[in-house]
Parts: structure tokens; sequence; C-alpha cells
């Protein structure tokens, strides 16, 4: 089974219509038969929240936020360790803090990451971290 961690440039794309959304709505598809399992840190939730909010309004971000508790998605916390773990890749590569997360959670579940943000490219040779872009 393959497994998959999004960020959040992948659902703001699936939820706006933009670039890559019938890829988004195919990953969420297969996962719901069992396909594959996806992945996303809490924190990559929040800024989902956040940004469909600030683009889209209250209303609209509500009924993302409402949806991304439907999908079959496995939300992450993260702890103390984790976090260690972010800050450290946060320090090697040019990367956003939240982005920096959902790099960990990929790393950490040996996963393929499904973004369209090319600064992952930083990344490059990272051990365990693979990237398909939208």
């Amino acid at each position: 089974m393959a497994h998959f961690v999004l960020d959040s440039y992948a659902l703001l794309a699936y939820f706006r219509h933009e670039e890559g959304a019938e890829k988004i709505a195919q990953l969420l598809n297969e996962t719901a038969t069992g396909k594959h399992e996806l992945h996303m840190s809490c924190i990559n939730a929040g800024e989902v929240y956040y940004m469909s909010y600030r683009k889209d309004g209250a209303e609209k971000a509500s009924l993302v936020w409402k949806a991304l508790q439907e999908f079959p998605i496995h939300i992450h916390e993260v702890d103390l360790s984790f976090t260690f773990k972010v800050a450290q890749i946060k320090a090697k590569y040019k990367l956003s803090y939240a982005d920096a997360f959902a790099a960990v959670l990929t790393i950490t579940k040996k996963a393929t990451l499904i973004t369209g943000d090319d600064e992952f490219e930083n990344m490059a040779g990272e051990t365990n971290f693979k990237v398909n872009y939208l």
C-alpha cells in the first residue's frame, strides 16, 4: 500500500479547483477504497484552514475544516521530539516552517509528498524524502 503526505498546497488546490485538483480527488477516492494511505500533520491542516479563511472567507474555511475531518486522511499530532526533527530540517533547508512539518512527516512515514510547492526541490537527496509535484 502506498503512503502519501499532503501539504497545504495540495488540498488548497483541491478545494479551489486549481491545477492538480483532479489528482487529489483521485487520491482521496483511491484512499477511501483502501488503495493508499494519506497523511497530513495537524500544522498543515491548520494552514489549510487559515489560508482558506484569508482568501475565501470564514464560511468557506469552516466547510474546508469540516471536510478535512471527514476525508480519509490521517491527521498527525506533533510532539516535542517530532518538532525537534522539524527544527533540524528547517535549519538545514530553505523551507517554510509549516512545510518542514510536511517534510518530516514524509520522511517519518517513508511516504511520498504530494505538493505543487517547488521549495521542496531544496531537499533533493535527503534520505527517505520523495516528492511528487502536482
